[in-house]
C-alpha cells in the first residue's frame, strides 16, 4: 500500500509546481537512496558541513556556502549573519539587536509573501524592514535614501515571480548598496537553475530553495563570500540552533547536486519544451479553453501551459475551472493565472509523468463542453 492508502492522504496531481503547501517537489532516486543511508548513519556535522561548502560553493560560483533548514531560515540567518558577523556576543544576544545596525533595506514591491511576508523572516531576527519605493516601482534613489541611514544592516532584494513592481537591475541595486558599503542578500527563492546568475549581481549572499527544482529534502542554500557564509554557520550557536539542517538533509542536498552536475540540460530542456507543446497541442483540442506555452517569468529554464477559458463557451470561469480540478480525485492543483483579470489558469508540467498528464487532460476533457 501506497504512502496515501496507508494515512487516508488525497491523491494529488502537482500541476502547480514546487508548491510548499503540496509537499514541494519530487527527490529522484539517488536522492532517496541518499538520504536513507544517511539516516542510519553517524557523522561530525561540522565535517558534513565543509564538504557542503565546497560543493555549493562549485555550484553557485561562490567563495562559500552552507545548508540550513529551509528557504525562509536561510533569510532570518543571513540577516543575522549581516547584523553580527561572528561575533560570539551579537550571535548570543540575539534576536536583542542592542547597539547592533539593524535597518535591513528592502524595495517595496519586494516584500514578498511566499506562507508568511518576508518581512516577517527579517523580524525574527531581531532586525527592523525599511521598505523604498512604492507596490509600483523603486528608484536607484529611493536605494540612495534608504541606504543614507546610520543603521543599516543590509539591503534585500528578491528574485521570484512574487515580486511586484518595476526596479533596477539587481546588479544596480548591488553596486549602489556597496558604494554605501552596505551587504546585500538576494533572496532567489526557487532560482535554484540561475544561481550563478544571482552571484554575478555582486550579492554578498544568495539563498535558494534545496527542495524546488534541485529536488534534495527540505533545505535552504545559502552562497555566497566567505565571511558573510561562515557569519551564517556561527548562527547555528544562537538562533540559528532552531533552524539547522539535519544529517539527511545536507546529504541530499549534496546527492541533488550531484544529480544537477551530471544532468544534461539541453536534453533536459528539449523534454520539457516537448512536455508543454504536446499538452499545448492536446488541451487546445478541447472546446471552451485556448491553449498556448508561457515562458517563465523569472527567466527559469522551461516554458508552462496558459488555459485561457472562455466562459461563454465552457460554461464556467477560470476560478470554477481552478475549483473543479481541485475537487475530483486524484486533486489537480493548478496555478493561478498570471495576468490581472485574465480568464486564464497556469499548469507547470515540470513534475508530472506522462500518466498525470493524461490524467489531466481527461478531467478537461471530463469538465468542458464536448
Amino acid at each position: 500500500m501506497g504512502l496515501h492508502s496507508t494515512y487516508g492522504l488525497t491523491r494529488i496531481i502537482n500541476a502547480r509546481g514546487p508548491y510548499t503547501p503540496l509537499g514541494v517537489s519530487r527527490s529522484g532516486e539517488g536522492v532517496a537512496t541518499a538520504v536513507a543511508a544517511a539516516l542510519s548513519e553517524f557523522f561530525v556535522m561540522a565535517e558534513l558541513q565543509d564538504v557542503a561548502d565546497r560543493a555549493l560553493a562549485r555550484f553557485a560560483g561562490a567563495e562559500a556556502g552552507t545548508v540550513v533548514h529551509c528557504t525562509a531560515s536561510a533569510i532570518t540567518l543571513a540577516v543575522a549573519a549581516t547584523m553580527t558577523g561572528e561575533s560570539a556576543e551579537r550571535i548570543a544576544a540575539l534576536p536583542d539587536t542592542a547597539g547592533m545596525p539593524r535597518a535591513v533595506v528592502l524595495p517595496a514591491g519586494h516584500a514578498v509573501d511566499y506562507g508568511h511576508s518576508i518581512t516577517q523572516a527579517v523580524r525574527l531576527a531581531g532586525a527592523v524592514p525599511v521598505a523604498v519605493g512604492t507596490e509600483e516601482a523603486y528608484t536607484l534613489e529611493d536605494l540612495e535614501n534608504g541606504l543614507s541611514r546610520p543603521d543599516v544592516a543590509c539591503l534585500l532584494l528578491v528574485s521570484s515571480r512574487l515580486v511586484r513592481g518595476a526596479g533596477a537591475e539587481l546588479s544596480e541595486a548591488v553596486a549602489v548598496a556597496h558604494r554605501h558599503g552596505v551587504p546585500v542578500v538576494v533572496d532567489g527563492a526557487a532560482q535554484d537553475f540561475c544561481v550563478d546568475q544571482l552571484m554575478r549581481t555582486g550579492a554578498d549572499l544568495v539563498t535558494v530553495s534545496g527542495q524546488k527544482y534541485l529536488g534534495s529534502p527540505t533545505a535552504g542554500l545559502v552562497v555566497g563570500r566567505a565571511g558573510p557564509v561562515a557569519a551564517v554557520r556561527a548562527q547555528e550557536r544562537g538562533i540559528g540552533r532552531a533552524m539547522k539542517a539535519s544529517k539527511e538533509a545536507v546529504v541530499g542536498v549534496l546527492a541533488a547536486l550531484e544529480a544537477r552536475h551530471g544532468l544534461d540540460m539541453e536534453a533536459w530542456k528539449r523534454q520539457q519544451a516537448d512536455k508543454v507543446a504536446d499538452f499545448v497541442a492536446r488541451a487546445g483540442a478541447l472546446r471552451g479553453v485556448t491553449a498556448a506555452p508561457v515562458p517563465d517569468p523569472t527567466g527559469l529554464p522551461f516554458e508552462r501551459a496558459r488555459l485561457t477559458v472562455d466562459p461563454a463557451v465552457s460554461r464556467m470561469d477560470a476560478a470554477a475551472l481552478e475549483s473543479a480540478l481541485r475537487s475530483g480525485s486524484p486533486s489537480i492543483w493548478v496555478m493561478p493565472g498570471g495576468r490581472p483579470g485574465a480568464e486564464e489558469v497556469l499548469l507547470e508540467l515540470v513534475p508530472l509523468t506522462p500518466a498525470e498528464i493524461d490524467a489531466v487532460l481527461v478531467r478537461l476533457a471530463e469538465l468542458l463542453p464536448a
